[in-house]
């Protein structure tokens, strides 16, 4: 077997990704506002994808060429075919798909209409809510050799290219932003009688029945024309590092970069006429490696993300109330609860308020001395961070590394590092050639003339909204070697240039590599002992090859594998000769499956632990993560009866496979089990039984 057919294209792996969101949308057992949902995660994902996967294609195409590499080249070229043919299929499915719920909607009273298919009590009050709400936020921009188009646009934002035409005279062209920054993008109209139809418009469709009152007295024309478009830039940027500056100035100076980025992609409505396209495609210089799609009449989908549901409750997923877990519960504080025995959550199952209470607790607890956390994405009203400025007015030293590099998360980033300094907590910007991914925390008190650590590890970030949606591992424990080496972490971001040895802990770059292909091989060791050797993993992607390789090889021991790869996956299953002992699937239901879990048989002596790396060549070498050790045996099994639970998954499941089919897994005489929520009962269940012993 070639090397070529032994790791399927990480591009094309993500877009199998996505074409699973895509089932989400497509499966009928889905609750109908859920499903359109879906296709508003679907679109924002393949945004991300061309910001990021296709542009670092098209670079590598260009340095190829510019190192006069011709095969390489081609080789990419090749790749980046395959891609848009794949993209285009795809795009075709969304279109079906959109068509299906649309029409699906309707069969409950809810109606997404267009401008033609308005009556007349509807035009009226849409003109009317357009002039009293939607008109003081268009600010049309006339497109004139002074205006460079390309530079003009925000591939966050949705836009109408507007054709004004007047009899003899040659087109002008203007340019109309959708005010999403402002304003909902869905607008239910009021019921003028039955009140049981509920009318929905887009933004976008009142704008364009409105469009006489923007241009009427400024310019004249015969005739209005407009038509939906996006584009989407390359999201990477570069900092200069001649410059002397802060690195703050510099991160706040490379985001303007990404304003100006070159396009890789050019979604537009299907139905623009072909001067309206020709003169777009001159104005943003496409190129013939970016993706030139046309599709239905909406562009930035992703807003469908936040799509209401203005019917029935059972339009959308019944809600699973977090669970209130009496570990923290039946203590005073999060310390005494914490020093009793490790506590493991899982969210979002777990309510995330015991991770906030963890901080807000120690802002305020007298023995606490210092607080140390991580920041990689946040939300938006952090309560975290508003604890860790209330330490600091309790007189508490408090050190926050903050990631200015959380990609799309920059501005956002450098906005709290500054409100925090602002406060007095000592920020630390860490290291600008890795990227600082882990998910700590440490709380260090004085108890009985010793300053005691509690550590929280985690596999997810410390935001609240996410929490809610990403499913997520929480560890927090008082043990002191383990706590430690968390400190040591903190050190290590601030002094990089020093040696630390993590026994307990796998961190990258330092050792996480190495302590894991040593955990395989042990695996390997064993089989060939005729001891039992398994592997047990569940990571977000799996592309990093000299990983990959070690899974080969143990697969060709004899070693049984398996895997839950919820994104990319470069690792060919099944493969005789190769990798006939690894079996993966994934996972795509309500919940974005997020946490990162290794379980190593060990000869019996299990070995379980939790990172928040994932298997990527990034995350073991580019960046500073963080693995944990699960120690406690009953949290260890805990751990793997939810692995279980999700092998067993009869409903949401797909099977990877050597082609990445997306074959949901098969039932056979099985029950019916949708993970997620038999995850949930579990967890319920055990919360019952704490209660009764």
């Amino acid at each position: 077997m070639s090397i070529n057919t032994i790791y399927y294209p990480k591009e094309l792996s993500w877009l199998a990704f996505n074409q699973r969101v895509l089932q989400e949308a497509a499966d009928k057992r889905n609750p109908i506002v859920e499903r359109i949902r879906f296709l508003g995660i679907y679109s924002n994902n393949m945004d991300e994808f061309y910001r990021v996967r296709v542009a670092d294609v098209k670079r590598q195409i260009y340095i190829h060429l510019n190192d006069q590499n011709q095969e390489a080249a081609a080789q990419t070229k090749q790749l980046m075919d395959k891609i848009q043919e794949r993209v285009l299929v795809m795009t075709d499915d969304f279109e079906r798909i959109h068509a299906e719920v649309v029409a699906r909607l309707a069969k409950y009273q809810i109606y997404l209409i267009g401008k033609d298919e308005l009556d007349n009590y509807q035009t009226q009050w849409l003109r009317s809510y357009f002039q009293n709400k939607i008109l003081r936020y268009m600010a049309p921009v006339l497109l004139s050799n002074k205006v460079k188009l390309v530079d003009r646009l925000n591939d966050a934002a949705t836009y109408l290219f507007v054709a004004i035409r007047k009899e003899e005279q040659k087109t002008q062209y203007a340019l109309l932003e959708v005010p999403t920054e402002y304003m909902s993008r869905f607008v239910l109209i009021p019921p003028e009688k039955s009140r049981k139809k509920k009318h929905i418009v887009l933004l976008d469709d009142i704008i364009n029945l409105c469009l006489e009152q923007i241009f009427r007295g400024f310019i004249e024309f015969d005739m209005l024309e407009a038509y939906s478009f996006k584009m989407t830039r390359d999201a990477e940027y570069r900092i200069n590092d001649e410059i002397d500056e802060s690195y703050v100035e510099k991160m706040s100076e490379s985001m303007k970069q990404r304003l100006i980025a070159e396009p890789v992609r050019f979604v537009y409505d299907g139905d623009m006429p072909q001067d309206m396209l020709d003169f777009l495609k001159k104005q943003l210089k496409i190129s013939n490696y970016d993706s030139l799609i046309a599709s239905g009449a909406y562009r930035n989908f992703k807003d469908f993300i936040g799509f209401p549901n203005v019917g029935r409750e059972y339009l959308e997923n019944p809600p699973l109330p977090a669970i209130n877990t009496r570990e923290f519960a039946d203590h005073h504080t999060v310390f005494d609860a914490i020093s009793k025995r490790d506590i493991l959550l899982y969210y979002p199952y777990h309510r995330f308020l015991h991770l906030t209470e963890f901080v807000r607790q120690a802002a305020f607890d007298p023995s606490v001395k210092h607080i140390r956390l991580n920041i990689y994405r946040v939300a938006s009203k952090s309560r975290i961070v508003n604890s860790l400025i209330d330490a600091i007015n309790n007189g508490k030293q408090v050190t926050v590394v903050v990631e200015l590099r959380a990609r799309f998360d920059e501005e956002n980033n450098i906005e709290w590092s500054k409100m925090m300094t602002d406060a007095g907590v000592k920020v630390i910007l860490g290291i600008p050639t890795l990227k600082i991914h882990s998910k700590l925390c440490v709380i260090s008190r004085e108890e009985h003339g010793q300053l005691i650590h509690y550590a929280h590890f985690g596999t997810g970030n410390f935001n609240e909204k996410t929490a809610k949606i990403y499913t997520d591992f929480s560890l927090f424990t008082r043990d002191q070697e383990l706590a430690q080496e968390a400190v040591d972490v903190f050190d290590f971001i601030q002094y990089p240039y020093r040696r630390f040895k993590f026994q307990h802990l796998q961190v990258s770059p330092v050792n996480a590599r190495t302590k894991i292909q040593l955990l395989i091989r042990q695996e390997v060791q064993n089989a060939k002992e005729g001891l039992k050797a398994q592997i047990l993993l569940k990571v977000n992607n799996l592309v990093d090859i000299p990983l990959i390789d070690d899974l080969y090889r143990a697969s060709q021991a004899g070693v049984k594998i398996r895997a839950i790869v919820r994104g990319m996956c470069s690792l060919v299953p099944g493969v005789k000769g190769l990798s006939e002992n690894i079996s993966i699937i994934s996972v795509v239901d309500r919940f974005l499956e997020h946490p990162r879990v290794m379980v190593f048989e060990n000869g019996g002596d299990q070995k379980v632990f939790i990172s928040s790396a994932d298997w990527m060549t990034r995350n073991m070498d580019n960046r500073i993560e963080v693995g944990c050790p699960i120690l406690d045996p009953v949290l260890k099994k805990r751990v793997l009866d939810i692995l279980l639970i999700q092998f067993r998954d009869t409903i949401k499941a797909r099977v990877i496979d050597q082609e990445q089919t997306n074959k949901y897994v098969r039932r056979g005489n099985r029950k019916k089990l949708r993970s997620q929520v038999e995850i949930y009962d579990y967890l319920k269940a055990l919360e019952m039984n704490n209660q009764t012993q």
